[in-house]
């Protein structure tokens, strides 16, 4: 509308209101002779500025300007209309239904044509959750519209953690995929409840001792004492493991050393012999080591970083970081000397270009970076340090007291930017056997000791939030996540717990201890490892080997391909998948 219809329209609008309140003041006189005297009104609050005909006379004066669309309606409706000056309450009356039906096509007007632009309106409701985005959605049409936008639903589902490598081009409707990555994750949740589902076992090494396991996103890697080295995808399902090749001669049959160390992320395998040597895989291009390393002595410690291809080893006093430079080609990206014989050794995740590492030599604990020398983290005489486990910004081990003055065994918090020690959690008896910072909750910490119990600890206030007995003898693995606690025992036990309601939903158990444990939303592998690694006697039957040669399990909780059965998988060796889960 131009601004000389805006005038005519106002102008018209100010004679009805003028022609109606003359017609009340003619009316006045006659009704104060019929009824008694009312009390006289305050100035400014009479009938004028009250109701709807305030609001007319805030829109006359120009308080807020209708947008053209309405404007043009409202001409076309007062040229419509018939002569305003009619007897009675007729003027009043027609003002009132003109406003009435002004507020009523308010509905059809977007909210923020009048102010904002439609981006601008995104950005407003992207500070909304899905339960705000639910109500505003029935608010009006035009807010249903913007409530349900794509990039909104997306950005709910990117913050809620489902499908975090997804675009937003990949699914036409963010809101519906969100509401079955809700429903899946209330189903996962049920079955770890109520252990549902059904068993299978991953096929064993006839003749051989399993040494070490390690797993990375569902894809398990198990070392065995003949010297062989497999890989299992549990993700697919597909059993069928094949093995990576080593580079020794195959005219000596039996005579490759044992695998002491494994360990594998989403695109390489790691192995270390007990004869020094180090293999290393691309399992993108095939079974053949891509690297070989050779150390002077038995490899003490091995460790691999889950984002990158960096490798660290430790044999003798030398601990060597490995990694590929830009052309491929793998090279030492540092070497350190260290005073004692290594322990415990951990990569630092997300540290950029230059790789750090954290190691722990007897009561030493040292702080490894490849621009550096090696550091000193933490040293106090006659305290050992009896785990390790690192996240991106801080380092926590446990440490044994000893000497005339006990003062129990504690778990001490390192900042690694700040390099001091943060927090001394716990004052146990017992020797703290493992830790898991890198996968716990924030400011919240999980513990495993030798005196049976497991331990959350809250480093906000260095207290310890929740005490289990756990196991009939010491913890040997521990992980835990926003609602429940999985640990693993010397005696082959394994527990699953929810922590918040202090309850025992249901465990497993096996011959050997568990070494290995890991788990996420849908699949849980553990490995029970074998303290000797020679078989006895070669005269047992198939079964009692298997039990003595050691287990590994990988436990999922899926769907099948029709969407129907929840699947729950246990071990490594195989069986029907669709099974009752053994008890």
């Amino acid at each position: 509308m131009d601004d000389h219809s805006l005038d005519e329209f106002r102008r018209r609008w100010q004679e009805e209101l003028a022609q109606a309140q003359a017609q009340r003041k003619r009316r006045r006189p006659e009704a104060a002779e019929r009824r008694p005297r009312r009390p006289e009104v305050v100035p400014g609050r009479g009938e004028q500025a009250s109701g709807y005909l305030a609001l007319a006379q805030g829109l006359l004066e120009g308080a807020g300007r209708p947008p053209a669309a309405r404007a043009a309606r409202q001409d076309a409706a007062s040229r419509s209309r018939s002569p305003p000056a009619r007897e009675g309450a007729g003027g009043g009356e027609q003002l009132v239904d003109q406003l009435i039906r002004d507020l009523n096509e308010m509905d059809d007007v977007p909210f923020f044509d009048i102010q904002l632009p439609y981006e601008l309106a995104i950005n407003i409701f992207q500070y909304l959750d899905r339960k705000d985005l639910g109500r505003c959605a029935q608010v009006s049409k035009t807010w249903k519209v913007i409530a349900e936008d794509e990039v909104l639903w997306y950005r709910l589902c990117q913050q809620e953690g489902h499908l975090p490598e997804s675009s937003i081009s990949d699914y036409s409707c963010w809101k519906l995929i969100l509401q079955e990555c809700r429903a899946k994750e209330h189903m996962l949740r049920t079955n770890w409840k109520n252990r549902k589902g059904a068993v299978s076992e991953l096929e064993h090494i006839p003749d051989a001792v399993l040494c070490d396991v390690h797993s990375h996103d569902g894809v398990v890697i198990a070392g065995y004492t003949s010297g062989d080295v497999r890989v299992w995808d549990t993700r697919t399902w597909d059993y069928i493991a094949p093995f990576l090749e080593s580079e020794y001669e195959e005219d000596e049959p039996g005579m490759q050393p044992y695998v002491s160390f494994v360990r594998i992320n989403s695109s390489l395998a790691v192995a270390a012999y007990e004869d020094g040597f180090l293999n290393i895989w691309d399992l993108r291009t095939g079974k053949y080591p891509i690297h070989r390393f050779e150390h002077d002595a038995r490899i003490q410690a091995l460790a691999l970083s889950q984002e990158d291809a960096t490798v660290a080893t430790a044999s003798a006093f030398d601990v060597v970081m490995l990694c590929p430079n830009e052309e491929g080609y793998w090279q030492i990206a540092a070497e350190f000397e260290v005073q004692k014989l290594v322990d415990y050794l951990e990569i630092v995740p997300d540290t950029g270009r230059y790789p750090v590492a954290v190691a722990t030599a007897g009561d030493l604990v040292y702080l490894l970076k490849a621009e550096d020398s090696a550091r000193t983290l933490h040293y106090v005489y006659g305290q050992p340090v009896t785990c390790l486990d690192v996240s991106s910004n801080q380092a926590a081990f446990g440490v044994k007291s000893l000497g005339w003055v006990y003062e129990g065994n504690k778990i001490l918090v390192y900042s690694l930017e700040a390099e001091r020690c943060l927090s001394k959690l716990g004052n146990a008896l017992g020797d703290f056997t493992c830790v898991n910072l890198r996968d716990s909750p924030p400011n919240l910490m999980v513990s495993g000791n030798m005196d049976r119990r497991v331990r959350i600890h809250d480093l906000r206030t260095d207290k310890i939030t929740l005490s289990l007995s756990a196991h009939q003898l010491g913890v040997s693995a521990v992980q835990m996540d926003d609602w429940k606690i999985v640990s693993g025992g010397e005696e082959g036990l394994v527990s699953v717990w929810d922590y918040r309601m202090n309850q025992k939903l249901w465990e497993v158990h096996s011959r050997h201890p568990v070494r290995h444990l890991s788990f996420n939303s849908h699949s849980l592998i553990t490995a029970n490892v074998p303290y000797e690694r020679v078989v006895r006697s070669a005269d047992l039957d198939g079964f009692s080997t298997h039990r003595r040669a050691g287990t590994n399990t990988a436990l999922s909780l899926l769907q099948d391909g029709g969407g129907s059965k929840p699947l729950f998988c246990t071990s490594l060796t195989l069986t029907a998948p669709h099974e009752p889960l053994l008890g």
